[in-house]
């Protein structure tokens, strides 16, 4: 992660956010925020992973693409509809507690693209 971290703080001047690690998906993960969009860079933490897997073959650049939205099941559903191929049918928990999904990357042109959404907040 350091050329990422070197290139997106150092030299773009983007804070420092967030940075964890997400063992349920074998990777270090470190967010740079920019205004509303962040930029995401994740390190795997074995040669197994899928993103060891994908860098293997692929090198180091754009991994994939995430969205908030409003409500992830009623999103996958449509997608789902149109015939898009999705990798997660139903949103999965990541660690802090966010649903996530996939989409496939057959279906995009070739970028894996990523919906999450944050839970609902008490009153």
């Amino acid at each position: 992660m350091t050329a990422g971290t070197e290139f997106w703080h150092d030299i773009m001047g983007l804070p420092k956010g967030k940075a964890y690690r997400e063992e349920g998906q074998g990777v270090d993960v470190a967010f740079f925020d920019s205004g509303e969009a962040s930029v995401e860079l994740i390190s795997p933490l074995d040669n197994d992973s899928g993103v060891a897997k994908y860098l293997a073959k692929k090198g180091p650049g754009m991994h994939h693409l995430c969205f908030e939205v409003d409500d992830i099941r009623s999103t996958l559903a449509e997608l789902s509809a149109k015939g898009v191929q999705l990798i997660d049918e139903e949103p999965r928990l990541n660690k802090k507690g966010i649903e996530v999904a996939f989409v496939h990357p057959k279906s995009t042109g070739g970028v894996l693209v990523e919906f999450y959404q944050l839970p609902t907040k008490k009153i």
